[in-house]
């Protein structure tokens, strides 16, 4: 049996081929592969949300996804959703609402917030608390987070 296996994906719109272990991660396989260290790795247990990505734009826990499980797939990190000075709606309303202290979760919280206002109504703060209820931030205390996903969403949300 092959120690590797030829895969390939396309990661923020570029195609990648590459020869991997079956069991490397796509956590790693992102970061240590490929070079898009915003995909984080905080519990590698899949409870944080820090490794968040999209998956044929279904948002997954990269470390407990193998990158061969991707193979075929459309992968978008968060260096997929916008640059310096040209950041995403998303990204300019966390800036606008200080949705971030020390960074860690924020690629994470990104991904799920772009999923969230992709599929769910979010016609309150409790459905935005809700859909991060996976994530976890030791900084901010979640409401202004909640407040950036409110704004970028375009509701008006029931908060403060």
């Amino acid at each position: 049996m092959s120690k590797t296996r030829d895969i390939s994906m396309t990661v923020n719109g570029i195609v990648y081929q590459r020869v991997v272990e079956p069991r490397l991660l796509l956590s790693d396989f992102l970061r240590h592969t490929l070079g898009l260290t915003g995909t984080h790795v905080g519990c590698e247990h899949g409870v944080c949300g820090a490794c968040t990505v999209m998956v044929d734009g279904d948002s997954v826990r990269a470390c407990l996804m193998f990158a061969v499980q991707a193979d075929g797939c459309t992968v978008e990190t968060v260096e997929g959703l916008g640059r310096i000075g040209r950041l995403n709606g998303l990204q300019e309303a966390f800036h606008e609402h200080h949705a971030l202290q020390c960074g860690f979760c924020t690629p994470g919280m990104l991904m799920t917030a772009t999923d969230l206002i992709k599929k769910y109504p979010l016609s309150s703060d409790d459905d935005i608390r809700e859909g991060l209820s996976g994530n976890l931030c030791r900084c901010t205390g979640y409401e202004h987070i909640v407040r950036a996903i409110r704004a970028a969403s375009g509701k008006a949300g029931d908060g403060p």
